[in-house]
Parts: C-alpha cells; structure tokens; sequence
C-alpha cells in the first residue's frame, strides 16, 4: 500500500490547516478524484461550510452519523455533525468509508485538528504522510516540537513527518533553517497568506506533492492504540468507574471534548489519572521555580523555554508510570499537566479554540463556552476550588490588580486582550466564578463585518462618512451586541495623521493608527488608596493635546466629562454605552450625567446632548445569534424638553427561515441626513446616491 491518505495536522490554533486541506482538495479535484475526511472531534463542520455542502451532506445522514457528499471529483466525509455522533461510531462504518475512499480516491486528505482521537483511527493507519502545518513563531515551533514527540509516541516516525509553514503570521519570528533544525526535517513548502497573489501557486505546489505516491508507504511501527478500533465510549465516560466500553470492550476513559455535558456533581473524588496528575504537579513544583509565572510571564521566550523544561520533565516523569494508557492518554495527559503548570489549566484548549467566543465558569465543576452566539456546555473541570483560585490570580496578577474577601470582583484581561471579570467568595456562593469575552486573533475590517451579514457597503461607506467629517457617535446595544468590535472597525476610518486617546476600564480596543496613547483606568490598592477612575482620565486626557478622545465604555458620571468634551473642541469622538435601542441612550446619557453628583436642570443635561451627539448607532445579538447594525439613528435637535432623531436605515427582520436563521434586509427610510452639510464642510467624499441604492422602507 502506497499510502493514498495524508493527514494534515496544525501544530497550534488559527494556523488555517482546515482552510489549506479544502484548497488543496479544490486544486487536486481540476485533474483528479480526491477525497477529505473532517476528524474535527469538536464537530464543527468546518470542511462542509467551506465546501458548501452542508445540505448536500445532511441529506445523505441515514442512521450513521458519518454522512458524505460528491462534487465535481470531491468526496466530503463528515465524521460526526455533533459530539454525541463523535461518541457512538461503530468500528465498521469507519472501516467502510476508509474501504471506500481508497477504491474511488487518487488522494484522501485528513483534516485532523485532533490526530490522536478515535474519530480517525482507522485513517491513521493507511496514511504515508503526516503533515504538520507550522506557525514561523516562538510559540508556533514549541508547540510543533510537541506535537513531533505526540507522533512519534504514536509510532510515527520523522520519515512520514512532512513539514509546511504557514505564511497567515505577518512577521515570521524565527527562519526556515530554525524550523528545520528544531524538527529535524526538511519544511517542504510555504504556504503565503491568503490575500498573498503567491498563494494559489503555494496551494498547487503542495497538491502535486500530495499527489505522488507515498515513497515510504504506510508506518509498520505505529502502536496498538493507534489502530484499535472505535465504539461508544459514552457509558465509561459518564459513569466514573462504571461499565467497560461497549464498542471495545476496553475500560478506557474517552477523551476529552468540548461540547459535551458533564456531570453534576459538587463534591467528588479524585480517580486515578486526577491523582497522577496531582501527583506529577506536586513533584514539578518541587523541581521548578514558578515565581514568574504567578506574576506573569510577559517574554514569549522565556514563556516557550520553561514549556520545553516542563514538557521534558513531565514526559521522564510519565515514564515512570507503565499504566497511564496508550499513547493518545499519555500525550493528553501530558498537555494537560504543561497547562496547568504555566497556562490556564483546563481552560487552555478553549483558549486555543477559536470558535469560542466567550468562556464562562460557574465553580470549578461548571465550565460554558458561547459558539456562533449559542452557550454550550462543557466537560472541562478544575481539579478544584485552589485550582481555580490559582487561575484567577496568574490572569490578574501581571496587571496589577488583586482579587481577595476586601475586594472580591476584578476587570482584568488576558495577553491576547480578551476581556476577563472574575468573582470569589462571599459575593459568588457557589465557588469563584470566572468570564472570558474572547476577541478575533485578527483585527475585524469592515469588510468581515459586511462578510457576515451584520452590515451593508452602503451603510459602511456612509459610517465612514461620519467618521472623517468628525461627527460624535454612540455605539449602543445589549451584553455581547458587538460593541466593542464595531468600535474598532469605526476607529478604522480615523485619519492616521491624528492623536488618538483612548480611555478603558480594562483595555480592549485594538487600533491600527501608530499615533494612540491607550489609558486604563486602576482601582484601589489594599489601603483604599491609587484608584483612577475613567473621570480622572477624561479630565487628563484633554491636557494631552487630543484630536479624538475614544471612551471603551460609558458606565456612570464620566457621561458628563464625555460630552464636556465634544463640546469643547474634541468633536470626532466615540463611546459605546449599554442600551436597548438609539432613544434608551440618549435617556441612558441623561440618568448617568446625573451620576456626576451635580444638581443639574433636565433641559441643560439635553441640549449638552443635543450639541455633543450627533449619531447613535444601535446593535443587536439576533435570536440566530447573529450580531447586526439594527439602527442608525441621527441626533437632530431639541423640540421643547424632547431630543428629536431621525433614523436613516435600520434592519427589518421578516422572520426566521427552516434553519431557524433570521430573514431581513438593510433598509433605508428616505430621509436625506442632516449630517451631509457637515461632509461638505469638511470636503469629505460622500456620494450622497450611496444611500438611496437601499431598499426603501415600506412602513416607517
């Protein structure tokens, strides 16, 4: 056998292998038959979306989870469309699609985000070639060396190991001669990035690869967990110390996952693999100074040297326990215990998930992700409450801030600049509670947004508009509405040549202009004493000589200094505010100037509105989960006591269709914009025609 099969693995999250392995096929597919396997564990459809076959696919699911679809000489196989189906595979339907692809196949590729889980075994042993897409950073070879040593516990030896940089990282941080020194073998090509005119010859370069026959053929030295069979493994799972595997006959624990639920049980005992796990910490902690680590380790190299020491010793120390499992336990087993030493602890795979957009911990036994908007359960745990503790304080402890009974709530936020909020005792009752608002690893453009829906170019070319003619905008809409994002993409259109002050509670924003002074506000120290507040800022920022001031979040008086400033010269400016639609901010505006502790009349509060704002922007989360620009409403002037608006374009939902996505349209309502004058005052160019090419609203 000349090993038809290619398993392509990323060596780290975000190195675009699912993207590579579907372009290839596409490239492949111009001359010959081809075939890809999703092994995604996680179910996540990401070959089917890509492929657009999901209906094509799901029509095809008889009472076997695996399902697939034929198009134009490509062959999709869908492992499982949720992780239930991951769990209930049967030895011989696996076997039969693998029978299959090789009779009807030139080249079957293996999109294997997890090589070592069941879902894929059988393809692992008819498989010449295991390619490992490489990231050209620090953290990228680590992490690509570990996964070097995962194979070869599998019985893979370099020999089938085929090496392949990815070129989505702007400014590679180590060489192709690093790479291939640190790994041994030789990288056999570079992908370029995506919007790189390089990549299609990148792409057809490796499918010719991919095409020749397997020089080596299959490994003959692959271990015996690496072809055993599948089955359920839900009951040994579920049941802690309960009944053997029913596909197996084995007593293996199943691997981890993402999605599925997990037991509800408050108190309970360590087994054997927690206690290994306690053990082999216990004897690291013994060996290995952490001090850095629980104040943070800001150096990406000393970061990636101490996970090379951990990851030898633990693997000396495993070595010492015969019984641990095959060797997909061992390398999960040993993942798991580097993420607890220096990392984040369970927390880690969802970190390097990028499909989560926001983890959620309720206790060390309660563990949420949101995908796609949807909040899902998870079996991922904390050892126990200390553990939990320990994370908490290693997030919060390289900003300076602390979390203890004097001052149980915290706003912190990760390297990457995910926002974080943790809550301990007394105020949590049921365990330290945790929330981690994930942000995209690449800055959103206006293009992505219009991509997904939540925008029209029409409405993006006029909110740029309003933007470069210096108009003061609002950015309004619920708790995970897009806020923040959508901030971002507004920065976007802000001229490079201006000084740019942003002002947060815990630092967000994330600005391409080189000219940007970011402030973070800091609360009090163990005395009572140093808190800076959001008002302090703003009060000292417009000494700093700003073109434009951006507020993360207005929550309380700074709303006074907020509109002080755009009336005094700082006009362009923009904030987000919590809200359920553009009229609520504006009364959200007035309740929290009130805040600033002056005695102020109703009607000077809202002619400071009236003179600061000129547009409220209003975003929704869909009950689909989608996030949209729902409204676009412009500030107009003051009629008696009552702030007058107009809204230019809003989003008209229709309904949901069978898939239970929302239906709708951007829609204009046909009043010509008061701001327009401004554009001419400033010579911004605006096609005033941009509009009108919307859907004109029926009702309004």
């Amino acid at each position: 056998m000349n090993g038809p099969f290619s398993v392509i693995i990323p060596t780290k999250g975000g190195v675009g292998s699912t993207t590579i392995c579907v372009d290839v096929m596409k490239a492949i597919a111009k001359s010959h038959n081809v075939g890809i396997v999703d092994g995604d564990y996680a179910a996540r459809r990401s070959v089917a979306v890509l492929t657009d076959m999901v209906r094509a696919i799901d029509a095809n699911r008889t009472s076997t989870h695996i399902s697939s679809a034929t198009l134009h000489r490509m062959t999709v196989v869908e492992m499982a469309s949720s992780l239930d189906g991951a769990y209930t595979l049967a030895p011989a339907d696996v076997e039969h699609i693998a029978t299959s692809l090789e009779e009807t196949c030139d080249a079957i590729l293996i999109d294997a985000p997890q090589p070592y889980a069941n879902t894929i075994r059988p393809f692992i042993r008819r498989a010449g070639r295991f390619v490992l897409v490489v990231e050209p950073t620090i953290l990228g070879l680590t992490t690509a060396r570990l996964g070097q040593i995962q194979l070869e516990r599998f019985g893979v030896t370099r020999a089938h190991q085929l090496i392949v940089v990815s070129g989505r990282v702007p400014k590679p941080e180590v060489s192709h001669s690093d790479i291939e020194a640190t790994l041994g073998t030789r990288a056999i090509i570079e992908i370029a990035n995506r919007s790189d005119r390089r990549y299609e010859k990148s792409i057809e370069a490796f499918a010719a690869i991919l095409l020749k026959p397997s020089e080596l053929g299959v490994p003959e030295g692959l271990k015996p967990s690496s072809t055993a069979p599948i089955g359920d493994r839900r009951g040994a799972r579920r049941r802690p110390g309960g009944a053997a595997d029913r596909g197996t006959g084995s007593s293996t624990e199943a691997p981890a996952s993402n999605v599925t639920p997990i037991a509800s049980a408050p108190t309970r005992q360590k087994n054997a693999r927690d206690q290994l796990k306690f053990d082999i910490n216990a004897e690291i902690a013994k060996r290995m100074d952490f001090s850095d680590t629980t104040r943070g380790v800001d150096d990406a190299g000393k970061l990636s040297e101490l996970r090379i020491q951990v990851r030898e010793l633990v693997g000396q120390l495993l070595q010492e326990h015969s019984d641990v499992g095959s060797a997909e336990d061992v390398a999960a087993l040993q993942i798991e215990i580097i993420d607890e030493a220096l990392g984040l602890g369970p927390l880690e795979s969802l970190l390097r998930d990028h499909s989560v957009t926001e983890i959620m911990v309720n206790g060390p036994d309660r563990i949420f992700v949101e995908r796609q908007g949807k909040i899902e359960a998870t079996n991922k745990r904390f050892n126990d409450k200390k553990q939990l503790r320990t994370i908490i304080e290693r997030i919060i402890a390289p900003i300076g801030r602390r979390i203890d009974e004097a001052s149980p709530m915290v706003d912190a936020r990760l390297a990457d600049g995910s926002r974080v909020n943790a809550v301990v005792e007394p105020l949590a009752l049921d365990g330290a509670t945790l929330t981690i608002r994930r942000f995209p690893e690449r800055r959103m453009e206006a293009s992505d947004l219009v991509g997904i829906g939540a925008i029209t170019p029409e409405l993006v070319d006029f909110l740029r508009a309003c933007v470069e003619a210096r108009l003061n905008i609002v950015v309004a809409g619920g708790t995970g509405s897009g806020k923040t994002t959508f901030l971002n993409v507004l920065s976007s259109f802000l001229p490079t040549t201006e000084r740019i002050i942003t002002i947060e509670d815990a630092a967000e924003l994330s600005l391409a202009q080189e000219h940007v002074v970011r402030l973070e506000s800091r609360p009090a120290n163990i005395q009572g004493a140093g808190e800076v507040r959001i008002r302090d800022l703003m009060r000292n920022a417009l000494r700093m000589r700003p073109d434009r001031i951006i507020v993360g979040e207005c929550r309380g008086g700074e709303a006074l200094d907020m509109l002080q400033a755009m009336n005094t010269g700082h006009d362009g400016s923009l904030t987000t505010i919590h809200a359920n639609s553009c009229r609520d901010a504006l009364s959200r505006i007035e309740t929290m100037v009130l805040m600033a502790g002056f005695d102020l009349p109703m009607r000077a509060i809202r002619e400071q509105i009236v003179s600061a704002v000129d547009m409220v922007l209003h975003l929704t989360r869909m009950r689909d989960g989608s996030r949209k620009l729902s409204s676009i409403s412009e500030v107009v002037g003051l009629e008696g006591d009552i702030v007058t608006m107009q809204e230019i374009a809003r989003f008209d939902q229709r309904g949901v269709d069978k898939d239970n996505r929302v239906v709708g349209s951007f829609v204009f309502s046909g009043v010509q914009p008061v701001c327009l004058d401004k554009f001419t005052e400033y010579g911004v160019t605006y096609d005033v025609r941009g509009l009108s090419k919307m859907p004109i609203a029926a009702s309004w």
